[in-house]
């Protein structure tokens, strides 16, 4: 495996009387077997598509020319919002967390909102002549993205004249006539398809994020490889509690059922992991929240939000589970001089220590404490972080929501209430509302 599962903390013989009881845990991993089994059979049976997509290489062969296309360009902008949007967020982040991007690949942009002073901003900074623009849409028709696109379009026009739009478009949606597909094929630029059986949120292994992991200079294969580290040994699972997803889902479940906490934190102690738990929260929250059910997904991040949020979670309300994610990073960076101190005592705690020493000490604190005060805590523990090992953080989180939503008896895939509000969206603009 390429993280740590530790669960000990959750349960109340380790914490006391907010911990789950083993009995309710030991009655959801046993139903977490059935919801494992069909996890399994709809791998087998084809019928969940992103379960091959681990395996799968061919697509990417395929995709590798137009992923070196982007490469020649200085800037990649990403039109797209929700799924379409946070996986490549996230992969992308494993080169760039905001000091731009490595020597010889394109700076990505992720244009997730229509805020018009953001947008107008963007075109005005960028050399169009040197930026190319992937709309993506899996139903080809999401109102964000098509905004977008087609104030690109005229800028495009008018900066570069029409001839050469397409030459600085790939557009991405499911093989079926829709609006995106349209005007792309007016346009003339490349097409790429969605494949309509992966749903938005669950698409970050298909070409909707490797595409600009690919274009930031990423080892996809890498990414799928960590991914299958965790889909194969729970497809080969005789029992839940052997698969870590599955172990996950119960405990989130159960204490869900037993001690009533509708909220969930995912707290990494790693800057590049901050838009994995955007991702997290989209996936979690859109995937379970259905029919009265469902957890709450927080965002948190180490050491940061000890500094705005710990007060809260450990004398607040008892209502939380706690996620970490800590990596290993004991002994990086500058060890701090003792001659740097200039003899205060107050910080010779810190004398020979680096920000990795410092780091690491305050997310295992932040753990105990959690713990120490009856909070429900697990810890995943990584390494390192590469393409490999946040695939497999991927697919935990991916297999761990699926199994969590058959508990749950809601379907994971669907997302019923967000419909309402972009057909009043509609009414609005068209003034019937």
């Amino acid at each position: 495996m390429l993280y740590q599962h530790q669960t000990d903390d959750i349960f109340s013989d380790a914490i006391g009387g907010n911990g789950l009881s083993r009995r309710a845990y030991e009655r959801e991993i046993e139903q977490a077997l059935p919801a494992l089994r069909a996890v399994k059979r709809r791998h087998h049976d084809g019928s969940l598509p992103l379960l091959r997509l681990p395996a799968a290489r061919d697509d990417l062969v395929a995709l590798k020319p137009h992923a070196d296309r982007l490469r020649g360009f200085a800037h990649v902008v990403i039109l797209g919002t929700g799924g379409s949007s946070l996986g490549g967020q996230t992969l992308a982040a494993l080169t760039d967390i905001g000091f731009g991007s490595p020597p010889g690949t394109p700076k990505l942009w992720f244009m997730d909102n229509v805020d018009p002073a953001t947008f107008a901003e963007l075109l005005s900074r960028l050399d169009l002549a040197r930026t190319a623009f992937v709309p993506i849409s899996k139903s080809g028709g999401t109102a964000e993205t098509l905004s977008q696109l087609l104030v690109v379009l005229d800028a495009l026009e008018a900066r570069l004249g029409k001839a050469k739009v397409a030459d600085h478009l790939l557009a991405i949606t499911e093989p079926k006539d829709n609006a995106l597909r349209r005007i792309a094929r007016r346009v003339g630029c490349p097409i790429l398809d969605h494949d309509p059986g992966v749903g938005g949120r669950f698409s970050v292994l298909s070409l909707v994020g490797l595409l600009p992991a690919m274009a930031a200079g990423l080892d996809a294969v890498a990414i799928r490889e960590g991914a299958a580290s965790v889909l194969d040994p729970a497809l080969a699972a005789n029992d839940a509690e052997s698969s870590a997803p599955a172990v996950g889902a119960a405990l989130s479940v159960a204490l869900w059922r037993e001690r009533g906490i509708a909220t969930t934190v995912l707290m990494p102690y790693v800057d590049r992991l901050a838009y994995f738990g955007l991702w997290y929260r989209q996936l979690w929250a859109e995937s379970l929240g259905k029919r009265g059910r469902g957890t709450t997904p927080i965002r948190a991040m180490g050491t940061v939000d000890q500094h705005s949020q710990l007060q809260l979670y450990l004398d607040g309300p008892a209502d939380k589970l706690f996620t970490l994610i800590i990596r290993e990073t004991k002994g990086e960076g500058t060890a701090i001089r003792r001659e740097s101190l200039d003899g205060d005592k107050s910080l010779d705690y810190l004398a020979g220590h680096s920000l990795g020493d410092l780091l690491l000490a305050e997310a295992n604190a932040t753990a105990a404490t959690l713990a120490k005060n009856g909070r429900p805590t697990r810890v995943m523990r990584i390494d390192r972080l590469d393409e490999r090992v946040m695939g497999a953080l991927l697919m935990h989180f991916m297999l761990e929501t699926i199994i969590a939503a058959d508990l749950l008896r809601v379907d994971a895939f669907d997302q019923p209430a967000v419909e309402e509000g972009k057909v009043l969206t509609r009414q609005y603009l068209a003034g019937k509302a």
